[in-house]
C-alpha cells in the first residue's frame, strides 16, 4: 500500500495581512478531503495567527471568522505547529497559543519540508 501523501502549508503572514490568513486552513481542510495529510506550520509573524483570541477578530467579507475556518480545519484533522524560535523572536510564550497549536523547534520545519510531497508558503 502506498504511503499517504503529505502537504505542508507554511504561514509567514500575520495579523497585519488578514487577506492571507484563510488560505492555509481552507486548503488544508480540502487536503484532508482528498486523503492527503496536511500540516500548517506558523513561522515569523505567522505565529500571531495561532495566538489565543486573535483568529476570532478576523473576518473578511461574507466569509466566517478565521477562528471558525480554523476550527473546521482542525475538526477535519489538520495539525497546527508553531515555531519556538519565532516565539522567542516575538516575545510570546508557549501558553499564548490556542491549545491545538503545538510549539516545536526549528528542526521540525526542516524535517517536515523534507518529508512533504509539496510545500506552500503564505
Amino acid at each position: 500500500m502506498a504511503a499517504k501523501k503529505k502537504i505542508l502549508y507554511v504561514q509567514t503572514s500575520g495579523l497585519r495581512t488578514p487577506q492571507r490568513l484563510y488560505s492555509p486552513f481552507v486548503l488544508a481542510a480540502t487536503a484532508v478531503a482528498m486523503d492527503i495529510e496536511p500540516i500548517v506550520y506558523f513561522l515569523g509573524e505567522g505565529i500571531t495567527v495561532a495566538k489565543k483570541g486573535e483568529a476570532e477578530k478576523i473576518q473578511i467579507g461574507q466569509f466566517p471568522t478565521l477562528r471558525q475556518v480554523m476550527d473546521q480545519a482542525l475538526g477535519a484533522g489538520v495539525k497546527m505547529m508553531v515555531c519556538e524560535q519565532s516565539c522567542m523572536l516575538l516575545n510570546l510564550d508557549r501558553g499564548d497559543f490556542v491549545p491545538e497549536a503545538q510549539v516545536v523547534g526549528a528542526a521540525t520545519l526542516n524535517d517536515l519540508a523534507l518529508d512533504a510531497d509539496a510545500t506552500m508558503w503564505f
